[in-house]
């Protein structure tokens, strides 16, 4: 039982984890941002993809959470 969570846990930990180690810009904005002087603004834009692309994930790990506890629970 212990193995079985663990193969639960770690993966979502990783997508949980995942966007705030990666620098999430693309790459017109990361040209604009970096030939400017002040690199407040290329971290704030940074955070704001980061912020915008959590959701989807965690809204998709919910569903996923949901459909695991209903499955499991009726078998």
């Amino acid at each position: 039982m212990s193995n079985l969570k663990a193969k639960i846990i770690v993966p979502f930990l990783f997508l949980i984890l995942a966007p705030l180690l990666v620098e999430a810009q693309c790459a017109m904005c990361r040209a604009v941002l970096e030939s400017g002087e002040g690199q407040d603004i290329a971290e704030g834009v940074n955070s704001g993809i980061k912020y915008l692309m959590l959701f989807p994930y965690l809204v998709i790990g919910g569903l996923l959470f949901f459909i695991y506890r209903k499955y499991r629970h009726s078998s």
